[in-house]
């Protein structure tokens, strides 16, 4: 009996809808029909169940008496004399096995199509934009340029497992019991609920943690990082070892801003090189190291080398498509 027909009998119904009931029945029903608006939008759904049905019984063709009676063998174990059925019952019989049979392939129907979608495989790609984007478990990710992500469009299992290449951003919604793990080549990220950046370019990955605690493995290494920690992994390296960041170049696809703190002049190069695609070259190594504090907010290249100029009070030379620092 469902829950939703308010204490009415299903077989009682199907009775009525092929007129089988007797009187007390048939008043029943209409007593019960007259009591509430949602029992006759019960009523209503479960006609048109009954309707559909009827196609579906009036293509079998069987025989009749002989499937009651095992039945009645089954379900009485021989204690009961068996019966020959009327037709009128044996059409009873054959309709209410059809909304069975109707009820199970729309059941079979909708999780065949409903696992599907939930392996469906998702990708999303950047070319020359970052993008923002809200995962199904209300992850928020920002790619940067020339970046993907993939993942299945719901997080069905014990883990929320993507795959990235590129470089993204991630504010991991929290869920003790579902592990949120990005895998990058041959590195495995894993957190529950955190905020940290992931990096894949020029053959290493870098993993530099905001809030939260992550666990970066490659192969049986594995390295826990907490806030303002980061790791750098070359493709070709085993050992993982980790060190504080200094300052947060990694933001500039998120809010144009670069934050130096203690940061050596030769990793704000770097960056400097991919934001803005140039040839920055130090020439002396000395200056590789040398530590800067600022932060960038919007500004051109031009604008920051005259910075870098002042504050090491260094010549910078043009040449060709370089930029020599001196």
């Amino acid at each position: 009996m469902s829950q939703n027909n308010m204490n009415m009998n299903d077989d009682l119904l199907v009775k009525y809808l092929v007129g089988e009931t007797d009187a007390n029945e048939s008043a029943t029903v209409e007593i019960w029909l007259k009591a509430d608006e949602k029992n006759l939008n019960y009523y209503k759904g479960f006609k048109k169940i009954w309707e559909d049905s009827l196609v579906l019984a009036d293509q079998k063709t069987v025989d009749e008496n002989a499937a009651w009676k095992r039945f009645q063998n089954r379900i009485h174990e021989n204690d009961v004399p068996v019966h020959t059925l009327k037709k009128s019952s044996m059409n009873w019989l054959r309709i209410a096995a059809s909304i069975l049979l109707i009820s199970t392939l729309g059941w079979l129907g909708y999780s065949y199509f409903e696992n599907k979608s939930a392996n469906t495989l998702i990708e999303i790609k950047t070319a020359n934009t970052t993008l923002n984007d809200t995962l199904p478990d209300g992850t928020t990710v920002t790619l940067n340029k020339n970046s993907s992500l993939s993942y299945t469009n719901k997080f069905k299992g014990k883990t929320r497992p993507v795959t990235l290449k590129g470089e993204a951003f991630f504010y991991v919604s929290p869920d003790k019991t579902k592990p949120f793990i990005i895998t990058v080549n041959d590195v495995t990220v894993q957190v529950v609920g955190t905020s940290f950046n992931v990096k894949n370019k020029n053959g290493k990955t870098t993993v530099d943690v905001e809030t939260g605690i992550v666990k970066v493995s490659k192969n049986k290494d594995q390295v826990e990082l907490r806030h303002g920690e980061k790791v750098v992994i070359a493709d070709l390296q085993s050992h993982l070892l980790k060190s504080v960041s200094k300052g947060k170049l990694y933001n500039y696809y998120r809010n144009n801003e670069l934050v130096c703190e203690e940061t050596p002049l030769h990793e704000l190069v770097d960056a400097l090189n991919e934001i803005y695609d140039a040839n920055i070259i130090i020439k002396k190594t000395a200056l590789q190291k040398k530590p800067i504090t600022t932060v960038f907010k919007d500004q051109s290249l031009d604008e920051i080398l005259e910075v870098i100029q002042e504050t090491f009070l260094i010549e910078i030379e043009r040449k060709d498509n370089q930029i020599i620092l001196e």
